[in-house]
Order: structure tokens, then C-alpha cells, then sequence
């Protein structure tokens, strides 16, 4: 009986017997094997014999297995009764295997092995996949934005009820932010990823793409972040992709909204165990589902830098900014830089450069006509982004840039639920 992915299996080499889980391999070499403690091992195929001691129960074929068997478990049939989902993945941990040559973790699954991968998946959408990229997401451009962004636009265009892009957790807030901006849909996309690879015990892959899933079929036609909302597996938070920020490296609740509360969130194995309930926060205003025509605006400038003051920073740190078409600044505190570097920023500004202002500080906004230092940057030309997050407003100004009549003028205004009129306290 030739083994397949979802087995439960036997493997006995050089006098060592293990039993598992067959996982799918990063190379024709190794056999990988999920044990009982949630941790994978990899085996010389060559070397090890292995015995199926229990076929996968998702798998389509006949008892006595066959070479087809892993191509027939990997098929997705259609369910007229089900909405259909479109997983677009560039990359990153939710869709990494292991090199059991190197024991590095790499980039390696398709949306496709996703599905495989989490079969927990199963019944609750129809999928179509498709790989935009397959990088780490330090190695995320704006060329790949651009791509992603029509992808979305492709899939929704062609009747996907939802779309979740499966992205490294290093650069989403960016990615999230930029097709935030690019795109108007009437649909959830919902970007979703893994803090543990799918080899730990303590993985947050599953749950994170079965939630997303499920909010991608949700009644909130918004650029989402679906990650978990605490450490526990109960719950993913829903946070909008202009306030989110990933505050933590290893956490798996990671990633939260700056500035208020989640626009919701998705419980996780609820009711018989494996149910899932999206919910959205009372009094929370987001998009509905179908309110907004498709449409997409993909020019970037790219020529735009995001800039942190530090107190002693040389002033000639400055000098590679001639010639951008945007630069932000991260200030101290309501938006401060010292009181030396205001004229090189007039300069930039009397050159045509937009400068943006913003604040270091998680939490509150800027507001430059407090104090001196302030006002001179005000009239220095330089222009206030409220409380947007500084990440956000360098992708907002080099979607402005390319697509407003106005960049500045853009910038002080809500585009995509980036800039609150006014910062408020919550609970």
C-alpha cells in the first residue's frame, strides 16, 4: 500500500520505529513525520521502510491505495451551496515547509499544499488558488503589490465571494496597507499568516487560515488582518489594514490595532469543537459587502522614504533624500525633529518634495501648532498626518503621489480608515 500525505504511518530505520502523521516533504529525498508530540521529523526515504497503518480519512481513492492517490486526495470538488474563496499566497510561514537537509524552515507551498496542508479547510468554502509570489516577506516590493492588487482585482472580477492572501508576518501591515489604498472592493480580502512554522506544536497556521476563511465570507468588504487575538487558540482579532501594527517577533497574537479596538473578531471551536463565529464590534463603522464597485488604482511613486529622528541624528543622514518625491517623518512625541534640521526639510519641500510628518508614539497624533518647534515645521511646509501610523502614511503618500491632484491635501484626509477625525479614548 503506497503511502500518502494524511497517513498515519510506521517508519523503521537503523533501528528506530516511529509513528505519525505522513506530512508532505520539500524534497523527493525525505519522508516527514508529524509525531505524536506535534513535532515533525524528517527521514532518508531510502533508508527507512514504512508501513500505513491508517489511510487519511479526507483521502479519494480505492482501500488498496495507487499512485493517484495523492493527486485525488489534493482535488477540491465543488459545492453549488458553498461560497467560493480565492487563496492567493505570496510566501512567508503559513506557507513554508521544512528542509530536512538543511533543517532550515523555506518558502516552499503553493496555495494549493495550503489546502492540503490544513485540512481543516475543507467544507466550509470553494477555493481557487494561485501563487503571486513566493518570497520571504522582508523581500516584499512594490512591483509585488502591484501584482497582488490585480490579483485581488482578478478573482473578485471573476466571482470570488472573498479572497485571503496568505503573507510572511514581517511586511503585512505594509501589504495590508497598500491594497488598502489600491483597491475598491465589495468583498473581504483578508490577509492572514503564521508567527510558528507548521512543525511546531504551537503553530498558529490552522486556525489562522480557517478564520480567515471564514471571515472572507463575512459581511465586512474591508482590507482585513486576520492573527490570533491572544495567546490561547480561541480567537482571531479582525484589524483594519491601515491601523494594524505587529508588535511583538514571536507572539502569536503578534499584531494589534492602534489607536482603537478590532473592527471584530473570529471564535474559534465554538459549539461542537470545530465551529466558527465572526463577529464585528458594536459601533465600529466598516464597509458592508457589495456596497462598493469593484475598482483599482495601482500606481505607486516609489520613490518615497520613511525617516525616524533620533536625538544627535547627523543632518547629513538627510542628504540621499534629494530628489524623492515623498519623504514622512517619524517624529518624537506631537511631531518634533530638532530645531537644526526645519531648513533642511524646507528645502526638500521648496524642491517639490512632500514631507509628511508623523509620531513615534503608538498611540495619540501629531499636532504641530504646540509648540515652536512645531509651528516652524508648519510653515516650513511640512504636512500633518494626524494619528496615521507611520508605516501607513509612507504607503499612503506613495499611493498619493501617483494618484491624487493633490498629495498633500490627500494626506490629511481619511482615505481608508487610516486617519480618525480625532483621538479618543477606548475601552
Amino acid at each position: 500500500m503506497t503511502p500518502s500525505p494524511g497517513d498515519r504511518v510506521r517508519v523503521e530505520r537503523a533501528g528506530v520505529t516511529d509513528e505519525g502523521v505522513l506530512m508532505p516533504s520539500s524534497d523527493a529525498d525525505h519522508l516527514v513525520l508529524k509525531l505524536e508530540g506535534g513535532y515533525n521529523v524528517g527521514v532518508d526515504r531510502d533508508a527507512a521502510a514504512v508501513e500505513v497503518l491508517e489511510r487519511d480519512a479526507h483521502a479519494v481513492g480505492d482501500d488498496e491505495g495507487g499512485e493517484d492517490d495523492a493527486e485525488d486526495a489534493s482535488a477540491v470538488d465543488f459545492d453549488d451551496d458553498l461560497p467560493t474563496v480565492a487563496l492567493i499566497s505570496t510566501g512567508g510561514t503559513i506557507a513554508s515547509t521544512v528542509d530536512y537537509r538543511t533543517g532550515a524552515v523555506t518558502a516552499r507551498f503553493d496555495a494549493e499544499d495550503v489546502l492540503r496542508a490544513v485540512p481543516d479547510l475543507a467544507g466550509r468554502a470553494n477555493y481557487r488558488g494561485r501563487v503571486v509570489a513566493n518570497i520571504l516577506s522582508e523581500n516584499m516590493n512594490p512591483e509585488i503589490w502591484r501584482d497582488l492588487a490585480e490579483a485581488v482585482r482578478e478573482e473578485i472580477d471573476a466571482g470570488a465571494d472573498g479572497v485571503v492572501v496568505m503573507h510572511g508576518t514581517d511586511t503585512m501591515q505594509y501589504s495590508a496597507s497598500a491594497l488598502s489604498f489600491m483597491l475598491d472592493t465589495p468583498v473581504p480580502v483578508v490577509f492572514t499568516g503564521s508567527q510558528r512554522s507548521a512543525d511546531r506544536p504551537s503553530s498558529d497556521n490552522v486556525m489562522n487560515a480557517v478564520c480567515a476563511v471564514e471571515a472572507a465570507t463575512s459581511d465586512c468588504a474591508e482590507v482585513l488582518v486576520c492573527m490570533h487575538g491572544s495567546p490561547s487558540d480561541d480567537y482571531c482579532a479582525l484589524h483594519r489594514g491601515t491601523r494594524v501594527r505587529k508588535n511583538h517577533t514571536s507572539r502569536r497574537d503578534a499584531f494589534e490595532t492602534v489607536g482603537a479596538r478590532p473592527l471584530g473578531r473570529v471564535e474559534y471551536g465554538v459549539g461542537d469543537g470545530d465551529d466558527v463565529r465572526v463577529e464585528f464590534r458594536e459601533g465600529r463603522e466598516y464597509a458592508r459587502r457589495g456596497e462598493a464597485d469593484l475598482a483599482i488604482a495601482s500606481a505607486l511613486a516609489e520613490d518615497v522614504e520613511l525617516v525616524k529622528f533620533t536625538p544627535g541624528m547627523d543632518p547629513a543622514a538627510l542628504e540621499y533624500l534629494d530628489g524623492k518625491s515623498g519623504v514622512v517623518i517619524e517624529g518624537t512625541g506631537l511631531g518634533h525633529v530638532h530645531t537644526d534640521l526645519i531648513p533642511r526639510f524646507e528645502e526638500l519641500v521648496d524642491d517639490g518634495t512632500t514631507v509628511v510628518m508623523t509620531s513615534q508614539c503608538l498611540e495619540g497624533r501629531v499636532c504641530d501648532r504646540v509648540y515652536d518647534t512645531g509651528r516652524d515645521l508648519l510653515d516650513a511646509g511640512v504636512v500633518e498626518a494626524g494619528d496615521t501610523l507611520p508605516g501607513t502614511a509612507k504607503v499612503k503618500l506613495m499611493w498619493a503621489i501617483a494618484n491624487a491632484a493633490d498629495p498633500a491635501d490627500a494626506m490629511g484626509r481619511d482615505l481608508a480608515g487610516e486617519l480618525t477625525a480625532e483621538s479618543t479614548p477606548w475601552v
